[in-house]
């Protein structure tokens, strides 16, 4: 059995994403540690077998004793941990531990890029700036002699592949983090307006404003459609929007706004369609959980959307930052009932075929087995 560390930027988001792949590495008698900052989370990870560790790492810090006192923290808990295999999620965990692994020479590492995120699709010299930066930084971090790249969408992985950053020898292809088949489960369509839930944080990248539009639209078109938004601000990411535009939204009567929930699956099953107009994603496991819910999806016809949606399958693809077609695309899916059933159904089917949690975590295990295998090698 083998000491396997987990790190990344939250215990909420490693519960959220990564909880099932802890679980299963304790059931098969690993000793399973997850380093993170203090969160609400931890409490959960403690309470399934896993032991905690908070290290001073910030998402949105940019300052630069406090990445120091990141690394630090690092260097210490790898030196004193002594791991046998370090997975590392998100930017900050993948550059800093993936360096530090490097450094104290680690005997297996598996690095998840999860999403390109703000860094990879803010704009101006400032942001080209830093992604050169990230890029040379990615350069060294995947230099590491037994080391596992996962990604979860085939642009993704092309792409860091086309621009040297990784050998396509060191890459693994693993479709997001899995739903839970039995959770997010269909149900009837409830009664009432016509209802959009867009479930994800308010975030300009993650298409909020053009839903916002889409909404004004439809109401101008005299469409009862009732816009929900689900998920919490983000003040750590640069492209959080402001809470007072947010709150300008509800009072306009676009919106709703939940804010952050624990009932993902009941507000899923609560709306007549999905709509999450992203930018671009890793893969989108807010809408992997709605394909399994059976519901309907409006989507962006860009990675990590497309991944899941297939246009006028189980959705409707629309470009990416076009209001209008937003405002189509729902207007169409709430004209027809019968459209939104068949879509559902077949939502459901290719969750249930293609995105069990069940199977990510199999995936995932088989790469731990196969690198931790290599490092025990003679040579």
């Amino acid at each position: 059995m083998a000491r396997i560390l987990f790190v990344v930027n939250s215990p909420d988001f490693f519960v959220s994403h990564r909880l099932p792949l802890g679980v299963a590495a304790v059931a098969r008698g690993h000793e399973v540690h997850v380093a993170t900052a203090a969160g609400a989370g931890a409490a959960m990870i403690a309470d399934h077998g896993m032991r905690f560790h908070e290290i001073p790492l910030r998402r949105s810090s940019a300052r630069p004793w406090e990445e120091l006192l990141s690394v630090g923290a690092l260097i210490r808990l790898y030196a004193s941990l002594a791991p046998d295999l370090v997975h590392h999620v998100t930017i900050k965990p993948v550059l800093y531990g993936g360096m530090t692994s490097r450094l104290l020479r680690v005997p297996a590492v598996v690095h998840a890029v999860s999403g390109l995120g703000y860094v990879f699709l803010a704009k101006g010299l400032v942001a080209s700036a830093r992604r050169a930066g990230v890029r040379a930084a990615y350069r060294i971090t995947f230099r590491h002699p037994n080391m596992r790249v996962i990604f979860q969408n085939e642009v993704d992985r092309a792409g860091f592949v086309d621009e040297k950053l990784v050998r396509p020898e060191h890459t693994v292809l693993i479709r997001g983090s899995g739903v839970d088949l039995g959770a997010f489960h269909p149900a009837a369509e409830p009664p009432g307006p016509f209802t959009v839930v867009f479930p994800g944080r308010i975030l300009v990248d993650k298409g909020v404003r053009e839903l916002v539009e889409a909404s004004r639209m439809l109401k101008a078109r005299g469409a009862g459609v009732r816009v929900v938004l689900v998920g919490p601000t983000d003040r750590g990411n640069p492209a959080c929007i402001d809470e007072a535009e947010l709150r300008g939204w509800v009072n306009e009567g676009l919106v709703e706004w939940l804010g952050e929930r624990t009932d993902m699956p009941d507000q899923l099953r609560a709306a007549h369609v999905v709509c999450l107009p992203s930018y671009r994603e890793g893969l989108s496991k807010a809408l992997i959980e709605a394909a399994a819910t059976g519901r309907p999806i409006v989507t962006t016809d860009a990675p990590g959307c497309r991944d899941v949606v297939r246009h006028d399958d189980n959705g409707l693809l629309v470009p990416v930052k076009d209001a209008p077609a937003i405002a189509d695309a729902l207007a169409r899916l709430a004209g027809d009932p019968a459209l939104r059933a068949c879509m559902g159904g077949r939502g459901r089917e290719i969750a249930a075929a293609e995105f069990s949690v069940e199977g990510v975590v199999e995936q995932t295990m088989s790469v731990y087995d196969d690198l931790i295998a290599r490092s025990r090698r003679p040579r």
